[in-house]
């Protein structure tokens, strides 16, 4: 915390040095920064009653998507552009679904300068109408751009808009599923509650330095707080995420590291939808590994009633939603490029304890809809009027280099079989465990109801793996939870695969 001394000592250097070398939207005042004063805010903030966030006004609102999307920050004005920062900030403007302005503050030196809003900063196009412009507006939030793949171009590699939502991606990906500060009533009776971003300061990274950190205020009606984020782009790009949060009342259904994605149909249920591609998704699979160290994979479903799937662990090591499917042909997409979606890994930074990494699954009619929540939801609530600290990792890229790895769940087909039930097919990846003989090998399948035969374990020549298949006869039940893995000599050799059906 930052005494009044050395606040009166840091106002008058900001008096005395001159403005840094930034380009783009003009600067407020410097006041003196220290993430400790961050926390003191947020925990004076808690104290008080919630007061929402002012909006625009309405015609900023009434922006079609055409119009919003007409509207675009001049790139030549970015924040740090022509300066050897090896970052640069461009802002988004208000409107339509963004119609709640954030502050943005610049951090140099200790001292930190918010960005005053500057409508002649952005372009627009003449679909675009005349907007009234009002002390109510300021932006939407952010991106960042850096060097990503070769010197002298700066390409995009992260977005913090909406909410507390933000999205990143690693070098030759496209944007996909995001993640959010924190989860709070998901999937409940009483309705989610979405905290915002409300304030951010971006910290000047030195020159030749691949890391830079924001700092965001988190408030909403139940909690206030600060997340901070050191962000390190490249293959993966990885953030290392702090969070101390105050809670105004008992939180008791929350979530941490929460992720949102798309799944609209794969082989699983293609037949659901006259689509010409053959599967439309962000991610498929939700891949976990507890604190038993098992790695577990749980294929993505679009259900037709909402789904709520809860994995009860013991200090995890680690979860998130992926990608595996990445060939072009495995959705004959050209423009989507769904085939270089980001997964995305979270890895708690310490003892998580007892809870459990939760998955809502809601149903949906079109690839717009970001239909698929995960994120750990703890045992214990969090207390009201104290202080919760945690910490976490998120990698955005492939799958995750894990310890003692196993052979990975590569893609999963149901359907209808001739005389009654489903045959179900699990392709697994090759593996240096797999003996040539596979009399060697068992495949352990089971189901919470209904009945599945033995499972028949094959090469798949397409593949280089192995693809194990059972028939799955659910009888009377609506509902059933499928489980399936490969063993050595009583040993998992394979990821565990789990399913829900549902009839």
């Amino acid at each position: 915390m930052m005494h009044r001394r050395g606040f009166l000592t840091a106002l008058a250097a900001a008096a005395a040095m001159p403005r840094p070398a930034v380009s783009g939207p003009e600067l407020g005042d410097a006041q003196p920064f220290s993430v400790s004063a961050l926390y003191d805010m947020a925990q004076e903030l808690a104290t008080s009653a919630y007061q929402p966030m002012a909006e625009v006004p309405q015609a900023w609102k009434d922006l079609s998507y055409d119009q919003y999307k007409s509207i675009w920050f001049r790139g030549a004005d970015a924040v740090w552009r022509n300066t050897d920062s090896p970052f640069q900030v461009e802002m988004f403007h208000p409107g339509l679904y963004f119609p709640r302005p954030v502050k943005i503050s610049l951090v140099e030196d200790g001292l930190a300068r918010e960005l005053k809003f500057d409508l002649s900063a952005f372009d627009k196009t003449d679909q675009v109408p005349d907007l009234p412009v009002d002390e109510t507006l300021g932006y939407s939030g952010f991106r960042l751009t850096t060097e990503l793949k070769r010197p002298g171009v700066f390409q995009e590699f992260f977005v913090m808009q909406g909410a507390s939502y933000f999205r990143a991606v690693a070098r030759d990906q496209n944007y996909g599923q995001s993640a959010r500060g924190l989860a709070i009533g998901t999937a409940s009776s009483e309705g989610e509650e979405f905290p915002d971003f409300t304030h951010f300061w971006i910290e000047r990274a030195a020159p030749g330095r691949q890391q830079i950190t924001i700092h965001a205020l988190l408030n909403s009606p139940s909690v206030a707080g600060i997340y901070s984020f050191d962000i390190s782009p490249g293959t993966p790009t990885l953030m290392d995420v702090r969070a101390q949060i105050y809670p105004r009342v008992a939180l008791s259904r929350f979530g941490l590291g929460p992720l949102t994605s798309m799944f609209l149909f794969d082989e699983t249920n293609r037949s659901m939808f006259d689509d010409f591609r053959p599967a439309v998704h962000d991610t498929d699979g939700l891949l976990m590994r507890n604190g038993a160290g098992e790695t577990l994979w749980r294929p993505l479903a679009n259900p037709k009633s909402l789904q709520v799937s809860s994995f009860v662990d013991d200090n995890p090591q680690g979860f998130g939603l992926m990608q595996r499917a990445r060939d072009l042909a495995d959705f004959a997409d050209l423009e989507a490029h769904y085939h270089t979606r980001p997964g995305l890994w979270v890895e708690p930074g310490e003892n998580w304890g007892k809870g459990a990494v939760t998955l809502v699954e809601i149903p949906a009619d079109r690839e717009i809809y970001d239909n698929i929540v995960a994120y750990w939801q703890p045992q214990t609530p969090l207390e009201a009027g104290q202080m919760h600290r945690f910490s976490y990792q998120l990698s955005w890229g492939e799958d995750p280099a894990l310890q003692n790895p196993v052979s990975r769940v590569v893609n999963t087909r149901m359907g209808e079989r001739f005389g009654g039930g489903r045959i179900t097919t699990i392709d697994f990846e090759d593996s240096v465990d797999f003996p040539e003989d596979l009399a060697n090998l068992t495949v352990q399948a089971n189901t919470s109801t209904g009945e599945v035969t033995p499972a028949i374990l094959q090469r798949n020549p397409q593949t280089g793996g192995l693809r194990a298949a059972f028939t799955f006869h659910a009888g009377e039940a609506t509902s059933a939870e499928l489980r399936a893995q490969i063993l050595l000599d009583g040993r998992s050799i394979s990821e565990v695969w789990l399913y829900r059906w549902t009839a």
